[in-house]
């Protein structure tokens, strides 16, 4: 006599029999592959990020350096024109004031007009001109000292040193005034 054997209940939840081993690696296979991908490219973009920040300082240290560097040129101009100064009178301040001037017309860095004859206003221009010590990409005519010996002008001296910076569209000015009496 044969017994008809009931079958066994499901586990309601297992739907579907459990996979064996083989067929788990076979669906896993290339899946470390492609995590180390991306860890690498994770890992790429932050280095490219760090360079990317450090070229920013270095270009602001050298926008800082050469900022630093023309307000110090700027300040010798004007120490050197306090310092030779005719004050015998009103009108040999001015007589005196006058042949400082240099490139007095024009504006943002491209002024025009006549560069001056004393020689320490050229001695000055040739220093900020100079290779390797003066400003990068300076020309005499970047250089400006506008003297204003009007009634009103009070012997106000404007001494603005422009440069253009390595890798800029747009040439840096610094301007310092002062007044002489």
């Amino acid at each position: 006599m044969l017994i008809a054997r009931r079958p066994r209940p499901r586990d309601p939840f297992m739907s579907a029999p459990r996979p064996d081993a083989g067929s788990f690696a076979r669906r896993q296979r290339g899946v470390f592959l492609i995590e180390a991908l991306l860890g690498i490219l994770i890992f790429s973009l932050g280095i490219l990020a760090l360079i990317g920040m450090q070229a920013a300082a270095i270009s602001a240290q050298s926008d800082a350096r050469y900022r630093i560097e023309a307000a110090s040129l700027a300040e010798k101009m004007v120490d050197t024109i306090w310092l030779n100064v005719d004050r015998t009178s009103t009108a040999t301040i001015q007589t005196s004031l006058a042949t400082f001037a240099h490139m007095t017309g024009g504006t943002n860095c491209a002024f025009t007009g006549t560069a001056s004859s004393n020689t320490l206003v050229t001695g000055w221009v040739t220093e900020v001109r100079a290779a390797g010590s003066g400003m990068p990409g300076a020309t005499a005519a970047m250089q400006q000292i506008a003297v204003n010996t009007d009634a009103g002008g009070y012997n106000r001296v404007d001494v603005t040193v422009c440069w253009l910076p390595p890798r800029a569209a747009a040439a840096s000015r610094h301007v310092i005034s002062t007044y002489i009496n």
